[in-house]
């Protein structure tokens, strides 16, 4: 498709919103008028922002008047509006989070809250954005949970995030830099070995400046693909290093159920971890292997089980709706066999496929008809889920998803996943380890986020470890900058007397 935008440059906003329709058709943006059978025009005019648009022999235009003084927030708004109309007379389709991009839309709504009050933010979400009120209600229910979560940080507060870059068998649906454990065997144990190291370091850094210790994650990838005493050399690791007196949660993602044995459940406990997240993503086996797991629903069933014999109280477990070969009946008996085993909390995906994915690769597209799929998928979920007596706590929306929906996650109360909602709300800070970790920087107290990304893939990080310890003295330059009076010169590791 060509997208022309005339007399201003949102050139991201109208591409974002064209995306909401044409998820994964190539886009060309010229500030000029052009001819072709796949055409969207947008022009501002001092008083009005027109869009045309052209789709398969059919054309729509719509307009939308801009006041004399408006600003450029509000003529970019008045500009993805008419297009929007457009989009949606041509194409049938409405999406429920109107025009709405962004990741994490309850930080806009919190933004508005806190600036208009929530009676105005409910409307600018409903009147200008198009949000529908069952997605609206969502976002409130979140924002609620989530202020109260936000609300435990302080200014010296920060979580670790650990990545795993190792799977069992690379799913279908996956962008996640992670290696099939079978073709990596041999970068696993000098990875660990590595990953400690950078550990250390990082501690060290947390107690230069006096950083208190919130939440730890450990994600991946599949963590669980490590031995039992891989995972106790890491988590041990984490132990000895950091002061963890004021840790609130330590999360393990189990991630596949076929990664999950006793020995390694009980070298999670010993190490102190108190939450996991066994993830099934659907309990049709015919599903499962289409999506390339090697594992069934049977086993997701027995690794819950032998979860909960190792003490294990406070489990998680992901679903996607719209996964190939799924529907909204067999979904529904997911829902009901994740519920009979009584997890504290529930996270529900809409499936997103991005570049990277193999479904992508090979050409199988999320189309409306999909998406209509997956609505029902996520609005039935939400109601067993909360008959259950799981409620929101978080969401975050992904580019590409089936329906343009999001992703939520659901727990019993007291159970919310404390980690989940300080890395979307960007609370405070984060520092990462491992190959494709990304450590985030929040200034205490104030809006700004540095980032320091590590390497990707374990190759390289193994390779170039010492360039990434080099990047990683921005974390003393950002502390040294924006909050100076808490440095102090400590020993490099806590270990080393």
């Amino acid at each position: 498709m060509k997208l022309c935008n005339i007399n201003h440059t949102f050139d991201y906003e109208t591409e974002k919103l064209c995306r909401l329709f044409l998820p994964f058709e190539r886009i060309d943006i010229f500030h000029t008028k052009e001819a072709d059978d796949r055409l969207a025009v947008t022009v501002l005019e001092p008083n009005k922002a027109e869009a045309h648009l052209t789709l398969n022999g059919q054309t729509m235009t719509a307009d939308e008047p801009i006041e004399p003084k408006a600003d450029d927030k509000a003529k970019e708004l008045a500009v993805a509006t008419a297009l929007f109309s457009c989009f949606c007379t041509l194409t049938g389709y409405h999406p429920k989070w109107g025009l709405l991009t962004g990741v994490r839309p309850g930080k806009l709504y919190a933004r508005l809250c806190e600036d208009e009050g929530q009676r105005k933010a409910r409307a600018y979400f409903t009147d200008k954005l198009f949000v529908s009120e069952e997605k609206l209600s969502l976002c409130t229910q979140c924002h609620t949970q989530e202020n109260a979560i936000v609300s435990l940080s302080h200014p010296d507060s920060f979580s670790l995030y650990l990545a795993i870059p190792f799977c069992p068998t690379r799913c279908s649906y996956c962008s996640f830099v992670s290696h099939s454990i079978e073709k990596a065997t041999d970068l696993v144990q000098p990875y660990v070995d590595l990953l400690c190291r950078e550990i250390k370091e990082t501690a060290a850094y947390a107690i230069r400046h006096h950083l208190r210790l919130e939440t730890v994650y450990m994600g991946g990838g599949t963590p669980t693909t490590l031995s039992a005493s891989q995972l106790t050399q890491v988590l041990n690791t984490v132990r000895n290093e950091f002061d963890c007196s004021f840790l609130r949660e330590f999360t393990v993602e189990a991630g596949r159920p076929d990664t999950i044995t006793k020995e390694k459940i009980l070298a999670l406990k010993q190490a102190g971890v108190d939450r996991i997240s066994i993830n099934p993503q659907t309990m049709n086996d015919e599903v499962l292997r289409a999506i390339g797991r090697r594992h069934t629903a049977a086993q997701t069933v027995e690794a819950f089980r032998v979860a909960r014999e190792c003490g294990m109280n406070h489990i998680n477990m992901d679903l996607i709706a719209g996964l190939p070969g799924d529907d909204p009946a067999s979904f529904r008996r997911t829902i009901g066999t994740v519920l009979a085993l009584d997890p504290e909390a529930v996270t529900v995906h809409a499936l997103s496929m991005k570049r990277a994915s193999t479904l992508t690769a090979e050409g199988v597209f999320p189309e409306i008809e999909r998406g209509k799929e997956a609505d029902i998928m996520v609005s039935y979920a939400r109601e067993a889920l909360e008959q259950h007596g799981l409620f929101p706590y978080y969401l975050y929306r992904q580019s590409k998803t089936v329906g343009n929906l999001e992703n939520t996650g659901y727990a019993k109360p007291g159970k919310a996943g404390y980690y989940n909602v300080y890395i979307m709300d960007e609370t405070h800070t984060v520092l990462g380890c491992g190959a494709s970790a990304v450590t985030k920087l929040r200034q205490p107290g104030g809006p700004y986020i540095e980032r320091i990304f590590n390497f990707k893939y374990p190759y390289e990080y193994i390779n170039r470890y010492d360039e990434l310890l080099e990047r990683k003295k921005g974390i003393d330059v950002f502390y040294q900058t924006y909050w100076p009076d808490t440095f102090t010169e400590l020993s490099v590791t806590k270990n080393q007397d």
